[in-house]
């Protein structure tokens, strides 16, 4: 009998160790459990908190210190560790999306079908009708009288891994599908150097880096428009930036580009493929240098920079209905720009903008007979300059108003050393009036006075327009520079 209950209890020992060891286990599982969700919630507050230090720079206007701002670029750039035991969570592989749609109603006192026939003389012309663009037609943003349907724009972002960063700019109209950007940067190099590569904007001058929603007006300056066309310089290529290590802001950077801008560069062949009228160029045919700095006095910041660009030039208008003809050659174009922004508390402030373009083009143009044989090929030489200059005051963060400026003041053309006496009374001024309900929401109102466009005939033509703009966000969308 003792030995049975000796046995009995050895054997209820043994179930009791079981049944603990058993819920041990769960014990430890559910821990683990917890530590992982644990990770993945400080994996994303500090997410948050990169985010919103990059943020905090775009929604208090960039008022930070020029030596924080450094430190915040410096941490950015920063290579970041990943636990060798972690499991897997998809929704931190999940890229950051942002999609943003522009629209307007657009009042005009000229009809639309005479918009294309318009020139800025010995500048550009065609600027406020469509146009054709890489096998796809495009159209100026508020281009018709009536509702305007401009864009959408769809955003992705996210770090591939330590080394290199993706970013990926898609562009949705109601005639065509872009990639405005795809490129690649690498945030981790140290030693305050950065590289792009892929599709980008130029950081040639300040705005021509600035997407369109990111404007204070709804229409892209006359000088840059006039250059360079209604994209910028928006290329192909590869881009180094390299910070100084001193306590105001300076950055060097050069940028190697296909050089494919509609407007002024270009190296395709012109006319037929088997027999050229201009041979193409050995791309990449586009280069870029510029300095920027930018330093702080109190509540005002201040940024200027210097930028050159030099490249081949291959203009294409030969199936113009009017005068066709094409440009081959060689173009420089030289770029000055200076923001002042002075701060009366965190969302209340005063921004004076202002750039200076001056270009250089030096070739041959092609003029074209009915049957498409070339009429007559004069040497041609363009040496143009203009600006723009705006001053916007925002009393709070929910208005904003402005006015700028625009002026083409330089406009020499030669054609064998003759000077064509084109006109440089060429001009427009604008006013804008802007209402947000949040920072993802934007109403603006905006007048133009464009006094720059003339006829076939040679008639200036004063052009009035009143555009209603709105201009809506969602989705994670990185902080924009200064």
């Amino acid at each position: 009998m003792k030995k049975l209950l000796s046995l009995s209890l050895v054997a209820s020992s043994l179930l009791l160790a079981d049944a603990d060891m058993d819920q041990l286990k769960k014990q430890m599982e559910t821990q683990q459990l917890a530590m992982e969700k644990l990770l993945q919630k400080i994996e994303k507050l500090e997410q948050k908190d990169s985010y919103q230090k990059q943020t905090q720079i775009q929604v208090a206007g960039d008022k930070t210190p020029t030596i924080i701002k450094k430190e915040l670029a410096q941490e950015k750039q920063a290579p970041f560790t990943i636990s060798k035991k972690k499991s897997f969570f998809q929704a931190a592989y999940m890229p950051d999306l942002s999609l943003i749609a522009d629209m307007s109603y657009v009042s005009r006192d000229t009809r639309d079908d005479a918009l294309p026939h318009l020139e800025v003389p010995g500048v550009a012309h065609g600027l406020m009708g469509s146009h054709g663009h890489d096998g796809n037609t495009h159209a100026p943003y508020n281009a018709k009288r009536g509702f305007n349907l401009n864009y959408a724009e769809l955003g992705l972002s996210k770090s591939v891994d330590p080394s290199l960063k993706l970013d990926a700019i898609f562009h949705f109209s109601e005639g065509s599908v872009e990639i405005e950007e795809l490129y690649f940067t690498t945030p981790a190099l140290g030693y305050g150097t950065r590289v792009k590569g892929g599709k980008f904007n130029s950081n040639f001058g300040y705005l021509n880096e600035q997407h369109h929603h990111y404007w204070s007006f709804a229409d892209m300056p006359l000088v840059y428009e006039s250059f360079l066309g209604m994209h910028g310089i928006n290329e192909n290529g590869l881009q180094i930036q390299w910070t100084a290590p001193t306590e105001t802001y300076l950055m060097f950077g050069a940028e190697v580009l296909q050089g494919e801008n509609e407007q002024m560069f270009g190296n395709a062949s012109i006319g037929d493929a088997e027999n050229p009228t201009a041979g193409s160029e050995t791309a990449p045919s586009l280069f870029i240098g510029y300095v920027k700095t930018s330093f702080d006095i109190e509540d005002t910041s201040v940024l200027a920079g210097l930028s050159y660009a030099r490249g081949s030039s291959r203009i294409d208008h030969s199936d113009d209905e009017e005068g066709p003809h094409a440009f081959a050659g060689d173009s420089s174009l030289y770029g000055m720009d200076l923001v002042i922004k002075n701060y009366f508390d965190s969302y209340s402030y005063i921004t004076w903008q202002s750039e200076v373009l001056y270009r250089d083009m030096d070739g041959v143009q092609y003029n074209f007979d009915s049957s498409g044989d070339v009429a007559s090929s004069p040497n041609l030489a363009k040496k143009q300059a203009g600006l723009y200059s705006q001053l916007v005051y925002a009393p709070n963060k929910t208005w904003k108003m402005g006015v700028r400026y625009d002026s083409i003041f330089k406009n020499d053309v030669f054609a064998n050393g003759n000077n064509l006496n084109k006109s440089t009374d060429l001009y427009k001024y604008s006013g804008m009036l802007e209402y947000s309900t949040s920072e993802f929401a934007r109403f603006r109102l905006q007048y133009n006075h464009n006094s720059a466009l003339f006829d076939e005939d040679g008639r200036k033509q004063d052009i009035n327009s009143l555009i209603l703009q709105v201009n809506l966000a969602i989705g994670a969308h990185g902080a924009h520079s200064f």
